[in-house]
């Protein structure tokens, strides 16, 4: 069977990312966008399980590759694992957004680690195994943030209880410091499990696709921050622009 290479590593990396940058280290998780940060609580609190829910093409990705760019600039190590994306891939979308993170990247300050093997037989002991991988890497890397882009694929091959389990433990973590992030889609559970997917969260963030005058456009709901600096239930519509990344549409709902 083929295994998940959760090898990778910055070893031999003694300086602090804030050493380097000279930067004064922020307990919040932002996007690196003053403008999309107001409209979540302010940044999303460190220590968070945070959930960003939505259907396909809703913006899940995008939003976590704004939070990966915000945390570099606030001096916190990311690992992202992505279902889909490869380096080069990853990489070239973050350029394409005006996100470059390549050099945090060959300094190891964020590390991908692709999930999805070429020829790997998905069975449900496999996924099993890959989610206990995956919580004990993050549970003894040396990285501030974990990314996991998306849940969905592992929820089509093991049990829900399985995946909640998952959950439980990460949320365990998230007690202790780290900060862990999820994203998914809405038909991955059925109603009564996606309401306890909720509940464990610290955080969470419904990402839709809403008709605006003639056109479609993006809405990011904020449903709940757990110790949130500002009040939450704040709705921010946006478009993802190449060469710009995410840019907020002030228009409001009401006159869709």
């Amino acid at each position: 069977m083929a295994e998940l290479d959760l090898s990778a590593g910055s070893e031999g990396q003694s300086a602090d990312i804030s050493e380097l940058l000279g930067k004064e280290e922020k307990r919040i998780l932002t996007t690196g966008n003053a403008e999309i940060d107001k409209k979540i609580a302010d940044g999303l609190p460190l220590g968070s399980l945070i959930l960003i829910e939505g259907e396909n093409d809703t913006g899940k990705s995008v939003f976590t590759q704004q939070i990966i760019s915000g945390s570099m600039r606030n001096n916190l190590r990311v690992d992202l694992f992505s279902t889909e994306l490869t380096t080069k891939s990853f990489l070239t979308q973050m350029e394409s957004m005006s996100l470059d993170i390549s050099d945090f990247f060959a300094w190891g300050y964020i590390r991908l680690f692709h999930c999805h093997l070429v020829e790997f037989k998905w069975t449900p002991d496999a996924m099993n195994d890959i989610l206990e991988r995956i919580i004990m890497h993050v549970k003894f890397s040396n990285a501030d943030v974990a990314i996991i882009d998306s849940l969905t694929i592992f929820t089509e091959y093991t049990s829900q209880e399985a995946v909640l389990s998952f959950l439980t433990q990460a949320k365990n973590i998230c007690d202790q410091g780290k900060t862990i992030l999820i994203t998914m889609h809405s038909y991955a559970f059925s109603d009564e499990t996606l309401t306890r997917v909720r509940s464990i969260c610290d955080a969470h963030l419904l990402m839709m696709r809403k008709l605006m005058g003639d056109k479609y456009v993006m809405v990011l709901e904020v449903v709940k921050v757990r110790g949130a600096r500002k009040t939450t239930g704040n709705l921010v519509s946006f478009e993802v622009h190449p060469g710009y990344g995410m840019k907020i549409i002030p228009v409001s709902l009401a006159k869709v």
